[in-house]
């Protein structure tokens, strides 16, 4: 099986303005884009850039309030249950007229004075009307384990977690956002998860392991987690959400290489 190859414009082809990555990304030879906060672009124009360069947008992400300053974001503080409707609301708004294929909620840390067990509580609660709001679009809803390393006190970090919430949540709209950089950072090979997460993954991101670069720049063995994937009957994106070493283009030769294992889709009008 070969999968679609998605370009996360957040970490790649940041030479350049985010509106001009998007036809950056479709020269280069993918398939699609996912934009971890898109909003800063009005959403008639990203919806014009990614109909000019026929690129299907895979995923966003939900706002996540103060996470990516070191915060514990909002999806699963108690008292943060207003905001987390406020991003919801400004999130759907935004997908109506973009149409995203999903949209990612990132759990966020465990707040200070909260216990773990009221933190999944609410981060349930949240997924469950998230999923529901979002069913009515046809948009699909994930959510991402990220490693305790790179992020210390993350709430959901090994596929074990995942399962836990997808099980209590219980809605079909909610699947599992799996990232290899992170599983691998976690000490859980990539293959190892994703045979913990049969039948639950609705998306797939890689980088290499350790320094999350271009594949090929590390360790991580993506022969045997294509493998998995394979065996589960994944039929999702793959996204690149690596760091660059200098311009992205010139960290692409992993994709020639990856086209010729038939991981990844031959464009149509090479095949």
């Amino acid at each position: 099986m070969s999968w679609l190859l998605a370009a996360n414009l957040s970490l790649l082809f940041t030479e350049q303005p985010l509106p001009g990555r998007i036809a950056a990304a479709a020269g280069a030879g993918f398939d699609g884009v996912e934009i971890q906060f898109p909003y800063e672009i009005e959403p008639q124009h990203l919806t014009r850039l990614l109909a000019d360069s026929a690129m299907p947008l895979a995923l966003i992400n939900l706002p996540a309030g103060d996470m990516m300053t070191g915060g514990p974001g909002l999806a699963s503080v108690p008292a943060r249950a207003s905001e987390f409707h406020q991003a919801l609301q400004a999130a759907l708004r935004y997908a109506e007229r973009v149409r995203p294929q999903r949209v990612n909620i990132l759990p966020g840390r465990l707040a200070e004075g909260i216990e773990p067990e009221a933190a999944i509580d609410t981060l349930v609660d949240n997924l469950q009307i998230a999923c529901s709001a979002f069913e009515s679009l046809g948009i699909g809803v994930t959510f991402e384990a990220i490693n305790r390393h790179d992020m210390p006190g993350f709430l959901i970090a090994t596929p074990a977690e995942q399962r836990q919430v997808i099980e209590r949540v219980a809605h079909a709209n909610l699947s599992a956002q799996l990232d290899f950089y992170h599983m691998a950072r976690m000490d859980i090979p990539p293959a190892q998860a994703i045979r913990e997460l049969v039948g639950s993954i609705g998306h797939v991101q890689f980088a290499d392991v350790p320094g999350r670069g271009m594949p090929g720049s590390g360790g991580l063995d993506f022969a045997a987690a294509f493998r998995a994937l394979d065996e589960a009957g994944y039929q999702g994106w793959l996204a690149a959400e690596y760091r660059a070493a200098g311009m992205t283009s010139s960290d692409l030769g992993w994709i020639e290489h990856w086209r010729a294992q038939h991981w990844i889709r031959t464009p149509a009008c090479n095949e």
